[in-house]
């Protein structure tokens, strides 16, 4: 059996027992530590823990001899990836202080669930493990690591509309915010923890004012989002080329890496 084969073979069957895992069990294990604990946010977090286990054990058979914390790159710096993340969404902060006034009232477990607890697990899942998985350790690209990976997290975001039209719009917002999480996650050494912060953080500025019922949002919503974009992605540059750092991503290896780019 060649290494290819073994390792995309165990990584398949891994995220199958994840999917199914969760799909199937995930609502009667968040009912349970609900009633057990009597707190939504204490579930929701435990809940998605005891559904990471399938991702770990993959990871663990895969790479035996690596650090979990690694394979989840957890290892990396949490300061640095909320104070670029912080600096990064200024623009949507200030925009939406100016442009949107304060939700009246807070559901704080709410909150924590649609904040802290999704953007966490959510990039674990995703960006770490689907997506990331497969750049730093095959020979695939780019755009052949995110495909599936992105299309299943813009698929998982659906419920927020029955209309039609607004569920292109949060399809495609979510694939591309996919994408662009992903490209800040490879370029800045593997950190997630500058994933988590962004995708906390903009999660928290659309909770906290009335921007929009769903992410599909609005045309000052989403200036605001895109001007914060803009300026992660110019910090981003900024800073590998201050450390002379070679770019993860370049048209040489958006299908098959090049042997010139380290993962």
């Amino acid at each position: 059996m060649s290494k290819n084969f073994r390792f995309f073979s165990i990584f398949i069957l891994g995220f199958i027992l994840y999917y199914f895992f969760d799909l199937y069990y995930f609502k009667s294990i968040l009912s349970f530590i609900k009633e057990l604990f009597h707190s939504k946010a204490i579930a929701h977090a435990l809940a998605y823990s005891i559904t990471l286990v399938p991702i770990i054990l993959t990871l663990k058979i895969l790479f035996p001899k690596k650090n979990i914390l690694d394979l989840l790159s957890l290892n990396q710096s949490s300061i640095k990836g909320l104070t670029l993340a912080f600096i990064g969404t200024l623009p949507m902060l200030i925009g939406y202080i100016f442009h949107f006034k304060p939700v009246n009232k807070f559901n704080f477990e709410t909150l924590f669930i649609n904040t802290i607890s999704s953007a966490f697990f959510e990039e674990l899942i995703f960006r770490v493990f689907l997506i990331g998985t497969l750049y730093r350790f095959t020979r695939l690209g780019f755009l052949s690591s995110i495909l599936f990976g992105s299309l299943l997290f813009a698929q998982v975001h659906l419920y927020q509309s029955q209309n039609i039209i607004e569920l292109f719009e949060i399809f495609a917002i979510t694939f591309l915010g996919s994408v662009f999480f992903t490209w800040v996650y490879f370029e800045l050494d593997f950190n997630i923890w500058i994933a988590v912060f962004l995708h906390f953080f903009m999660n928290l500025y659309w909770e906290v004012f009335n921007v929009s019922e769903n992410v599909s949002g609005n045309l000052y919503g989403n200036l605001y989002k895109f001007s914060s974009i803009i300026l992660i992605i110019i910090i981003v540059i900024y800073l590998k080329k201050k450390t002379k750092s070679l770019f993860q991503i370049t048209w040489r290896n958006l299908f098959i890496k090049s042997s010139e780019v380290q993962s």
